[in-house]
């Protein structure tokens, strides 16, 4: 007997916050309207260019811990930029084995070279493990 084949799709949040790598991070902050995902998603430039990703981690780190402005600091100065992303038709297990490997906890989801979600550890356990179980 096999098991389902849980796809990050299955388990991914599929709204999230995308903002300008140019806004301050105060701005960026203010037009974050889901807090779970701990991120934002920074827009890419052009058609050549990559996403970014901020961690609400990197914005305690590099501008609170540092005492800097938030109403000085850009996006684009802390951002990680690119990212890993992931695609939604990857079996949950590689996805979290992927994780692991570069030390991911979150990663976007791209879909013809769109964000269509985001994923994180607690979604594949807690979607994949416990709801599918």
């Amino acid at each position: 007997m096999s098991k389902k084949t849980i796809l990050v799709r299955d388990v991914m949040k599929k709204e999230f916050d995308i903002v300008d790598g140019k806004m301050t991070i105060m701005e960026a902050l203010g037009k974050m309207k889901h807090i779970e995902t701990k991120s934002l998603i920074v827009q890419k430039r052009d058609v050549n260019d990559e996403y970014g990703m901020l961690l609400l981690s990197d914005i305690a780190r590099k501008v609170l811990a540092k005492d800097r402005s938030p109403d000085r600091v850009n996006v684009f100065e802390i951002m990680s930029k690119p990212v890993i992303s992931i695609d939604p038709n990857m079996d949950i297990r590689y996805c979290a084995r992927l994780f692991e490997r570069f030390g991911l906890a979150r990663a976007p989801v791209v879909e013809n070279r769109m964000v269509i979600g985001m994923v994180s550890f607690t979604d594949m356990v807690m979607k994949g493990l416990v709801e599918f179980d």
